[in-house]
């Protein structure tokens, strides 16, 4: 498949899914020139099936996580020049054939990332409730690392442009906070990044995540928490340490008028005017640090 003659590529971190591998991969190749799956692992037949359709497999011995696989996968195919890379699940939940949407934006010159969502105009979902709340709530604890920009955080069918292989390769999260990592440095490093409404179905399929809900949804979390204290570590620390001398300031002064009206020496309110002014200044330390780390990096 040549897409306007630009060399695509699609990679497919892949667990255990050899029930669904087959017709990912043989619809995705009607829409691309190569497809890598990373056999993250996997104790059935998932890579050998992959393997026999055309895809060429990369093997992990033991399962690392999605961000490793998808790690491992760019890694490989950065020395074949890609125009575009697409990434998609094994799980059967995306649509191969809905390729070209995501890859028209970069095509066209508007984008140089495309995530295709769940939530914008024209998608269609058979999500189920409790996970469409958990999603929400983990794309809201997130939304300050990646500006808002993407309503969707952790869809992980995305198309990029060769541009942002390298950036993508920095990227840290070993497992599915991968999605917000990628979008936080995309954003950072000045990408265009936008949406494209996708199809996306639960019903029929077998447990489409291979972890537990609140074990994703803490790793989700904490990411997005570590990302926000990287690149904003005055606001994250700094607020709250401001807020904690203000009070022990006010507690101690508090301390000394009672004092000096009835002479009695308050146990309590001294602990708490220490434990305040103590606490501030190591958050106000603590924030400086961090904010001098986080300019030398960037300097990088």
């Amino acid at each position: 498949m040549n897409q306007n003659k630009l060399h695509v590529v699609a990679c497919i971190p892949a667990y255990n899914e050899e029930k669904t591998i087959a017709k990912v991969v043989l619809l995705a190749q009607k829409h691309v020139d190569k497809v890598v799956v990373c056999d993250d692992g996997s104790t059935d037949m998932t890579g050998e099936i992959a393997s026999k359709l055309g895809a060429e497999v990369i093997r992990h011995e033991r399962n690392m996580g999605k961000g490793v696989a998808l790690k491992t996968m760019l890694t490989h195919v950065k020395p074949l020049s890609p125009d575009l890379v697409v990434t998609l699940d094994a799980d059967g939940q995306h649509d191969p054939d809905e390729i070209p949407r995501l890859l028209k934006p970069i095509i066209g010159g508007g984008a140089d990332m495309v995530v295709g969502s769940r939530y914008v105009e024209g998608s269609k979902t058979d999500m189920p409730l409790y996970r469409k709340i958990g999603l929400k709530l983990v794309d809201l604890v997130g939304k300050r690392s990646y500006r808002g920009i993407v309503k969707d955080s952790q869809s992980g069918f995305r198309a990029f442009s060769s541009r942002m292989l390298d950036f993508m390769l920095e990227c840290e999260a070993e497992g599915y906070g991968i999605e917000t990592e990628q979008l936080s440095r995309a954003i950072k490093n000045g990408f265009r990044v936008t949406e494209v409404p996708i199809t996306v179905k639960y019903k029929g399929l077998e447990k489409t995540s291979k972890k537990n809900p609140v074990a994703h949804g803490a790793e989700l979390i904490g990411l997005a928490l570590r990302i926000i204290v990287e690149e904003r570590p005055l606001l994250f620390f700094g607020v709250p340490a401001a807020l904690l001398l203000m009070l022990g300031l006010a507690s101690g002064v508090y301390l000394l008028w009672y004092f000096n009206e009835t002479r009695y020496f308050s146990i309590p309110i001294a602990l708490i005017t220490l434990g305040a002014l103590f606490t501030g200044v190591t958050l106000f330390i603590a924030s400086l640090i961090l904010y001098a780390v986080a300019r030398l990096k960037r300097k990088e």
